[in-house]
C-alpha cells in the first residue's frame, strides 16, 4: 500500500467519523454553520488572494490556457460572490425536512424520510469556487465532504478549506467534516475512486477525460456531471436580432464553462443573413469557426470542420457550425453529438419549439434563452455541486436536495408477518 493511498484513506476515515455530527444537526444549526462559513471566507480574503496569486503564477509558468486561468483567478469581488452564494443557501428549505407516511393493513406505519448520503467526494479541476460551493452544499444537506481539486488551485483550496474548517469548529462541528486531499497526483485521485465503505458517492466535475476515468474506474457510486457540448439552433422562424444576442452570450460570455455553447446549428433559410452577422458580432473575441461545407463561405475566418469537431467541447473561443434543413435534422444532430447537458432553440414558431423541447435528450432545453443559465444559482438552488448529465437520481444542476437519499422508518406494535 502506497503512502498516497494510506493518506487518502486516513483522510476519508476522519471525514467519515465527522459525518454523523452534520447528519444529526438540525436545520437551524446547519444554517448557523453556513453563515459562519461565509463570514470566515470573507475574513480570509487576503490569505485566499495571496494563495491564489501563487497558484496563478505557477499556472502561467506551466502554460495553462487563458480560459482556464479565468476559472482559476479570484478577486475580492469573486470571493464576496462565493460567500454570498453560501448565504443564499440559508434561505432555501431544509432538504432533510418532510417526507411521506402511510398505513398498512397489518398495523405498520411507514415513513419515507430524506437523509444525507453521508460522505460525498468530489474530484474537480482548477476552479476554487467549487471548493466552497461543494462544502456549503454538503453542510446544507447534512453531508460531510472530501474534496480533491486540481494541482493548479491547490494553495487557494488550502486557504479556502482552512477558513471553512474554522467556521465548522466554531459551531461545534469537527473541521474534518470538510476534508481536502492535498496530494494532487493522479495516484490520489485513483485512491479516492476506491474508497468503498468510506465514501458514499463520488461526483467528478471537469473535462471529459476526468469524468470518463471516474465513471470507468470508480469502485464507489458515481454521479456523472459536467461535459458540455452544448448547441444553439437558429430556426427558420427565428427573430435574428434575438438569435444574435442569445448565441453571442452562449458562446462568448464565459467560454471556459460547461454550459457555454460549442456548436451552432442554423437553418438554411436564414443562414446567409445570420452567419455573417454572427461573425461580425464575435470578431472582438476572435472566435474561430469550424464550419460545414455549406457554412464555410459565410464565415470569413472559418476552417473546414472535421467529424470530430461536432463532438468537441472546446472550452475556448472556438465553435463548430452546421447548416441544417429542418428542426428535425437539428434535433437528430444534437442527440447524436451532444452530451446531454444544455441545448437551445431560437424560434418564434411555437410548434418548432415544442418539438425541439420535447425531442432533445438533455438535462436542460431552452427556447429563446442562452444555455448559460444552466446553473444552480440561476435555477434558484443556491450554489451547485455539479450539473448531472445522467438520468438516475439527479439530472441538471444539483442543489441541496440532490445530495440526499431516503430511508424508510417503519413502526409497528409487536407486528409480525
Amino acid at each position: 500500500m502506497s503512502t498516497v493511498f494510506e493518506n487518502v484513506t486516513a483522510l476519508c476515515r476522519r471525514v467519515r467519523a465527522a459525518a454523523p455530527l452534520l447528519a444529526a444537526a438540525d436545520h437551524a444549526k446547519r444554517c448557523r454553520v453556513l453563515a459562519a462559513m461565509a463570514s470566515e471566507l470573507r475574513a480570509a480574503t487576503d490569505a485566499v488572494l495571496a494563495a491564489n496569486r501563487y497558484d496563478l503564477a505557477k499556472a502561467a509558468e506551466n502554460g495553462v490556457p487563458r480560459v482556464m486561468m479565468d476559472r482559476l483567478m479570484l478577486s475580492e469581488e469573486r470571493i464576496d460572490g462565493i460567500a454570498a452564494a453560501i448565504e443564499a443557501l440559508i434561505a432555501l428549505p431544509d432538504p432533510l425536512a418532510g417526507g411521506e407516511s402511510w398505513e398498512r393493513p397489518v398495523g405498520l406505519t411507514i415513513t419515507k424520510k430524506p437523509v444525507p448520503f453521508g460522505v460525498v467526494a468530489m474530484i474537480y479541476e482548477a476552479r476554487p469556487n467549487v471548493t466552497a460551493d461543494a462544502a456549503a452544499l454538503a453542510v446544507k444537506s447534512g453531508n460531510a465532504v472530501v474534496l480533491r481539486g486540481g494541482k493548479e488551485a491547490i494553495e487557494t483550496n488550502r486557504a479556502i478549506v482552512a477558513a471553512l474548517g474554522g467556521a465548522l469548529a466554531a459551531e461545534g462541528i469537527s473541521a474534518d467534516a470538510v476534508g481536502l486531499v492535498t496530494d494532487t497526483s493522479r495516484e490520489s485521485a485513483d485512491a479516492l475512486l476506491s474508497m468503498r465503505g468510506l465514501v458514499d458517492v463520488l461526483i467528478p466535475r471537469g473535462g471529459k477525460g476526468l469524468i470518463r476515468n471516474c465513471v470507468e474506474n470508480a469502485k464507489v457510486p458515481v454521479i456523472e456531471t459536467g461535459a458540455g457540448n452544448c448547441h444553439v439552433y437558429v430556426d427558420a422562424a427565428a427573430d435574428l436580432e434575438k438569435a444574435l444576442a442569445v448565441t453571442v452570450n452562449a458562446k462568448c460570455q464565459r467560454p471556459s464553462v460547461c454550459n457555454a455553447a460549442e456548436s451552432l446549428l442554423c437553418h438554411r433559410a436564414v443562414a446567409a443573413r445570420f452567419l455573417p452577422a454572427f461573425f461580425e458580432a464575435t470578431r472582438k473575441w476572435n472566435v474561430a469557426f469550424r464550419a460545414c461545407p455549406a457554412s464555410l463561405p459565410l464565415l470569413p475566418n472559418a476552417t473546414p470542420a472535421t467529424e470530430e469537431d461536432f463532438y468537441t467541447e472546446y472550452n475556448d473561443y472556438i465553435m463548430s457550425v452546421k447548416i441544417v434543413d429542418s428542426v428535425e435534422e437539428a434535433v437528430a444532430h444534437v442527440n447524436e453529438t451532444g452530451t446531454g447537458h444544455s441545448e437551445a432553440i431560437i424560434t418564434e414558431d411555437e410548434g418548432a419549439a415544442a418539438y425541439f423541447l420535447g425531442a432533445v435528450d438533455a438535462a436542460a432545453v431552452y427556447h429563446n434563452a442562452s444555455t448559460r443559465f444552466t446553473d444552480g444559482g440561476e435555477f434558484g438552488f443556491g450554489a451547485e455541486i455539479g450539473i448531472s448529465t445522467q438520468k438516475m437520481h439527479a439530472r441538471g444542476p444539483m442543489g441541496p436536495a440532490a445530495l440526499t437519499t431516503f430511508k424508510y422508518l417503519v413502526k409497528g406494535n409487536g407486528t409480525v408477518r
